[in-house]
């Protein structure tokens, strides 16, 4: 198993795990039109010993408040059932953090389970005074900081990308 950056060549298998991962198509949807938007800054890739993709995890540009603060959001993340239980998804969020500590962002917001990303070092939002536009993610909204001043001066409504508030208008159901 190889842990790297996505290049093109990846797409397609990108594609295909994240509408078996998830059992859907809105996931897959968002991840191409991030990509087609230049939206997409950074696709972290793990991939079989043929190349076939088996984890993925992509971080796209997030606002607080209307403002870039060199912040991103890591979603989807997805591993492939067959090798789940296996470290992939975890290997996948520290490659991430590990190259957007080194490309020089701030800090990263996910949705997702607590207790999971506890982790890692995220922690909830809320306790920053951010938030999403979104009712009854508040629990699921988490924050890691990459840069000791992330956090100075910044909190209020964290916006995603146009993809995000509008999956349906990209997957034309």
């Amino acid at each position: 198993m190889l842990i790297r950056m996505e290049i093109p060549v990846d797409a397609p298998g990108i594609d295909s795990l994240l509408k078996r991962a998830f059992n859907r198509e809105s996931e897959a949807a968002l991840v191409r039109a991030l990509r087609e938007d230049g939206l997409l800054t950074l696709g972290v890739v793990a991939t079989d010993d043929e190349g076939g993709v088996i984890g993925y995890a992509s971080y796209c540009p997030i606002w607080i408040d209307g403002e870039d603060h060199q912040w991103v959001a890591l979603a989807p993340l997805a591993v492939d059932d067959a090798w789940r239980g296996q470290g992939i998804g975890r290997q996948l969020v520290y490659k991430g953090l590990d190259t957007l500590n080194e490309f020089g962002y701030s800090a990263v917001v996910t949705l997702g389970d607590p207790s999971w990303f506890h982790r890692f070092g995220f922690e909830p939002a809320a306790r920053w005074q951010l938030r999403t536009s979104w009712p009854g993610t508040e629990a699921a909204f988490q924050l890691f900081t990459l840069a000791d001043n992330a956090l100075d001066g910044v909190s209020g409504e964290v916006s995603w990308p146009a993809p995000f508030v509008h999956p349906v208008l990209r997957t034309g159901h």
